[in-house]
This record gives C-alpha cells, structure tokens and sequence, in this order.
C-alpha cells in the first residue's frame, strides 16, 4: 500500500497544448494499467478538444464545469456529478466563466497512450453555453441606474470576487452568512443560487442557517430556511 498524503502531492501547470488558459494538475496515480489526475481549471479555461483511445470517467470534486460531446450542446456539470466518457469520443470539458472547477479523471492507457489531442475549442463555441443563472441576475437595475449596474458587474462580481485571498465558494458562504445575519430577504435568493454554482451544497447551506439560529434568531433562520426551500425546488437541488 502507498499512501500519499495531500502535503507531498504538488501540481504542474497543466500544457498549453491541451488547455485555454490556467490549469494545475496533479499526477495522483500513474501506472501501467491506469492513470489517475486532479485538474484544477481557473475560471474560462477548458481543454482542446480530444479523445481517449479506452474511455475516461471524470468526477467533479468542486465548482462548477462544463463538458461538451461533439454535435451536442454544452451540459453543466457540479460537485458529486460523474461522467463518462466512451472510447473514441470527442469532446472537451472545462471550467465556467466565473467558477473554477476541480475534478478528478481516471484514464486507461491503450499501448500507453491516454489521449488524442485536437482542435482548441473557439471562444464562440465557448461562449454557448450563455451566462448562468446568477449572471443574469447581476444587475437588474441597469435601465434606471447604469453606473450602479457598472460597478456592480465590474468591480464587486468582476474584482472583488476574484480576487485570490477567497476561492468563489469560500466568498458565497460568506456573503450568504451575512445575508442572513442581516435579514436581506430580497438579494439572498441570488446568492443561495450563486453559491449552488460556486459548489456549495445544500446540506452545507441548511447548516449554514442553522448554525446562525444561534446568533440572528430563530425567525431569522427559519425565514431564510424558507426562502433556500424555493431555490433549491426552482433549482432541482435534492
């Protein structure tokens, strides 16, 4: 048995060959019958388009992503969700436009081959996948207050979310605490969303609210358990 534990494991920047913008991999098991990674795509980075000669099982571990089958529309994929990729498919996963996404992939090689690079996937074919559900909540208010809805976009969703000293999941789970400290029913529902894309899960925000029981009052949590019941019914959560 070998155990590696996280402390000893270090990431490589992931090829330019095979990635469109910011990726660390990390080679977790490399053997003769199998090959085992962790990827961690910035938001906007994806792969090229490629193929595995044996087929790949991916496993998303947080954020969330994107994956595409030639000819088919894109699909969004989150924390928990499993994809399998058939041998000889064609396709390309990646990250959000505004969530990172870490997986794991598990590759079996034929005569030591795991992968088939292709083309680079454009940014039109990119872009497809349109905004998320909070991107199109961002600003509402654009039609009466333009420079709010600027800053709003661009510097609060634009710098201040990316900056590095929080990962987006972290940030959502602060933000929506606080949310719910202050009793702001109207912007709540938006960020519960948001933090749903960001890979927080649903036990995690009932917990959240539960947790604050104790410090914002029990009409404050109860309100806000009511308000996460819609979102998550609206969203599909289970």
């Amino acid at each position: 048995m070998i155990i590696k534990h996280s402390s000893s494991q270090v990431s490589e920047q992931g090829s330019v060959e095979y990635f469109t913008g910011s990726a660390h991999v990390y080679q977790l098991i490399d053997a003769l019958r199998i090959n085992v990674t962790m990827v961690t795509l910035e938001p906007g980075t994806r792969t090229v388009w490629h193929i595995h000669p044996l087929g790949q099982v991916i496993v998303i571990m947080h954020g969330r992503g994107l994956v595409q089958r030639w000819g088919e529309s894109i699909s969004e994929v989150n924390q928990g969700d499993v994809i399998w990729v058939e041998p000889g498919e064609k396709h390309w996963q990646g990250a959000t436009v505004n969530s990172p996404v870490s997986y794991i992939e598990v590759t079996e090689p034929l005569n030591g081959k795991v992968v088939e690079l292709m083309e680079r996937v454009s940014d039109e074919e990119y872009s497809k996948h349109g905004p998320t559900t909070a991107q199109r909540q961002v600003t509402p208010f654009s039609d009466i207050a333009p420079a709010l809805a600027h800053y709003t976009d661009h510097v609060l969703f634009g710098d201040v979310w990316n900056r590095p000293g929080l990962s987006p999941r972290d940030r959502s789970l602060v933000t929506v605490a606080a949310l719910v400290a202050l009793y702001r029913v109207n912007e709540l529902p938006f960020h519960l969303r948001r933090a749903i894309e960001n890979g927080v899960s649903k036990d995690e925000l009932i917990e959240l609210i539960t947790h604050l029981a104790f410090y914002s009052g029990w009409p404050t949590a109860s309100t806000a358990l009511s308000i996460a019941r819609k979102v998550f019914e609206e969203l599909g959560v289970k």
